[in-house]
């Protein structure tokens, strides 16, 4: 099936949850607060197999000369698939001319 990636918030709280705990991550435990913390990034990157969300990855930023990079999931089924690098390629576009990439 084709990936599409996208820049949206508007994603179901419950399939990001469900994404972090395919992958082990403690901040599933977390799910009000994972959540939150990601509609509250500067830019948010899905990656979609149909309606499934197969990966994430979100950047904060000062808007202007600093980015970082915090988060990065590809559930387990879809590894290898060059998801996780569609993903960084995409945000990387957004912020290719800010000073510092972290």
């Amino acid at each position: 099936m084709k990936i599409k990636i996208s820049e949206t918030k508007n994603i179901n709280k419950e399939q990001i949850i469900e994404l972090y705990r395919a992958n082990k991550w403690s901040s599933a435990n977390k799910p009000v607060e994972l959540y939150n913390a990601l509609m509250d990034s500067h830019s948010l990157i899905s990656a979609w197999s149909g309606n499934e969300l197969v990966g994430i990855g979100n950047a904060i930023s000062d808007g202007q000369l600093v980015v970082y990079y915090p988060y990065l999931l590809v559930h387990p089924n879809h590894k290898g698939k060059g998801i996780g690098q569609m993903i960084v390629a995409k945000i990387q576009e957004k912020y290719k001319e800010f000073h510092m990439q972290m």
